[in-house]
């Protein structure tokens, strides 16, 4: 049976419905025909298509872009990008939790200033050739010393970022510390429980590690009363001046114990630190001085300074979380709790303006063990180092340490360690930064002094004293040469340079040879005279760099980067060697190293040869930046000049780092 159809009668559309209609068909396609930004599609998520930046992208930092970009056509660099996508968003979720860690994380005591940290851009991660670079987002936290008048302010900026020498290298005798730590269980505020534990670190007895560079050491079970008893005979003319330094600290720790209350997971962190980070840390110092570092300056430290403590602590979880390469949330936390009462203890200290020369030991633990331990692609916020050295700046004036070390008619018996270690810092810092060092009048006193010149530079780090008061003068004139000094004064002033880095080579025209005595055991004047020789021309090919036109294809640099390489190869390498102590050097040689150059193959052989070692500390920040400038300088294509020679363009280094938005100190 038919079913009628009912008959609906179409009305004509009045011109107001239809430009209505015609507008939400325009919006309609619009939105189709966009589909988000460029950034969110690749995320594959939903983009509200906010101008000029979605919501997503300005939330996280990230570059907003509706224009098609020129990685989206190509496959490799559309993943490298999403890799990258993928870091920024990782660094500030784990900053937004670090923050609300601290904030909540504070008792009593008035809270202390939040970290910084800054979020790079994906403008970070650009083509390799492209210079510009986009502001990052600072956290508008800031850490002020602002309890001392003459301490100045942290502002906020940029964060960035041995297995160990053993007893075989040393000629001192060994030595043992007990560690006792205390812990005691309270139940509502009653103290029950109380443990004590005893942890001995020993040196007596300790074989070497395999895979030394002593290939011919003895390893039966009597090398070493035997080793010792040899050391003692020939070290007596090539030790350096093992009484040099005044640590601040009293009698040394000797076979003593030393008491500190801690509880069981920081206890863990202390054996770590006194096992695999403590031998590392200066280790051309204790290369010289047995056991010194520990003794002398770390071990009393622990006890008597609570921020230097906390700042040993959190630098063991540092070492711990960078060599097992394990991502872990407890140590990060552990990470993020001891950097936190690190810099409550300074603040705390500051506002009773008391014991210096403790917040100086413990912000310079803060500059210098950060390059031994740190990575510098760690996403954990921090207080970059020069904001720690312009406290270090205000203590050192305070504690009127440069007329101490300066005064011709005060012969110190001892120079202070923290002074020279200011030094080692301010010098190789300015560097970093394009700067004149802070103290630079103090180093050119020093050098000009005929009677009392040394500032335990050598010492410290196996590099003469007079190398690096000339590596600040280079620093000064950098500094001159940025704010506009006219060409031909400035090559008047690389040339007397030049001239005064010559004097420094008299008396060491025997040229490089391996540090070691003819019974096996480590030469530590030897070691310096390598040492040296490598900064020094270090220090030549970054002179050399300032003047107008250089290339690093000139045959005067390429010379320069292969008598270096010949030097570095004179020094003992691997996990016990001493490479890691040499970051600076080989940022300044490789950065010119081009192509040919056997510096590139001999530099990736030291790497293997460090193995996990070379990932973390400022060799791995070098490792990473130097393969970023080979990268550069290697996709640029050169064209003949007018002569029909072809110079490469010299990318600095420096700049790489800006663009990078790297802020690290390589030394």
């Amino acid at each position: 049976m038919a079913v009628a159809q009912p008959v609906v009668k179409s009305k004509a559309p009045s011109k107001a419905s239809s430009n209505n209609a015609n507008q939400k068909a325009k919006t309609q396609m619009h939105r189709r025909s966009r589909t988000g930004c460029y950034t969110c599609r690749l995320r594959r998520k939903k983009c509200d298509e906010g101008t000029p930046m979605c919501t997503a992208c300005k939330h996280l930092g990230l570059c907003c872009e509706y224009k098609r970009p020129m990685w989206w056509g190509n496959n490799e660099a559309r993943r490298q990008h999403k890799d990258d996508i993928k870091m920024i968003i990782k660094r500030k979720k784990l900053t937004e939790k670090s923050s609300h860690t601290i904030q909540t994380s504070v008792g009593s005591v008035g809270s202390p200033p939040g970290l910084s940290h800054s979020l790079p851009t994906s403008a970070t991660f650009s083509d390799p050739l492209d210079r510009t670079r986009s502001a990052s987002i600072d956290s508008q936290f800031a850490f002020n010393f602002n309890s001392s008048p003459n301490v100045a302010d942290y502002g906020v900026y940029n964060p960035q970022m041995h297995h160990s020498h053993q007893d075989f290298m040393f000629g001192m005798t060994p030595y043992e510390i007990d560690v006792k730590t205390e812990r005691q269980m309270f139940v509502n505020d009653v103290p029950t429980i109380r443990e004590s534990t005893v942890s001995t670190f020993s040196t007596y007895n300790t074989p070497p590690p395999p895979g030394t560079v002593l290939s011919s050491y003895p390893f039966d079970g009597e090398w070493t009363e035997q080793v010792y008893s040899e050391r003692r005979e020939s070290l007596g003319e090539e030790a350096l001046n093992v009484n040099f330094f005044d640590f601040s600290h009293g009698p040394a720790v000797h076979s003593r114990q030393v008491a500190i209350e801690l509880d069981e997971a920081d206890q863990r962190l202390l054996d770590h630190f006194i096992q695999h980070v403590m031998p590392t840390i200066f280790p051309i110092l204790e290369s010289n001085q047995h056991g010194s570092v520990g003794s002398d300056l770390v071990l009393p430290a622990l006890q008597s300074n609570k921020g230097y403590l906390h700042c040993c602590l959190m630098m063991a979880a540092q070492h711990y979380k960078a060599t097992m390469n394990i991502p872990s949330e407890e140590i990060d936390n552990d990470i993020m709790r001891h950097r936190h009462e690190t810099i409550k203890a300074l603040c705390e200290a500051l506002n009773r303006d008391e014991n210096h020369h403790e917040i100086l030991e413990a912000t310079l633990g803060l500059i210098f063990f950060q390059s031994c331990v740190g990575r510098y692609d760690d996403t954990l916020p921090d207080i970059p180092w020069h904001q720690h050295f312009q406290a270090v700046n205000s203590l050192v004036t305070k504690l009127d340490l440069p007329r101490i070390v300066s005064d011709p008619a005060g012969q110190l018996p001892q120079t202070p360690f923290n002074m020279t270690l200011t030094a080692w810092i301010d010098i190789l810092g300015a560097t970093m930064q394009g700067r004149a060092p802070v103290f630079a009048h103090t180093y050119r006193e020093k050098h000009l002094s005929p009677t009392n010149p040394s500032l335990g530079l050598r010492e410290l780090m196996g590099c003469d004293d007079r190398v690096m008061y000339l590596i600040s003068e280079i620093a000064c004139l950098e500094a001159l040469k940025n704010e506009g000094m006219d060409d031909m004064t400035l090559c008047q002033h690389v040339s007397a340079l030049g001239d005064q880095i010559g004097l420094t080579e008299m008396g060491d025209t025997a040229g490089p040879k391996m540090p070691f005595n003819a019974n096996g055991t480590l030469s530590p004047k030897q070691l310096s005279r390598n040492v040296t020789s490598a900064f020094r021309l270090a220090a030549r090919i970054y002179l050399c760099s300032l003047i107008p036109g250089f290339s690093p294809s000139q045959a005067s640099c390429v010379g320069l980067v292969e008598k270096l390489t010949n030097v570095l190869q004179h020094i003992p390498s691997g996990p016990n060697g001493f490479d890691r102590s040499l970051g600076w050097v080989y940022l300044i040689g490789g950065s010119v190293a081009g192509a040919s150059s056997s510096f590139r193959q001999f530099f990736e052989e030291r790497i293997a040869e460090l193995g996990d070692a070379a990932t973390y500390g400022s060799f791995g920040g070098v490792a990473s930046l130097l393969r970023e400038v080979w990268q550069q300088t290697d996709s640029f294509v050169p064209s003949p000049s007018a002569s029909g020679m072809v110079e490469l363009p010299y990318i600095s280094w420096r700049d790489v780092m800006q663009m990078r938005q790297w802020d690290y100190l390589l030394i």
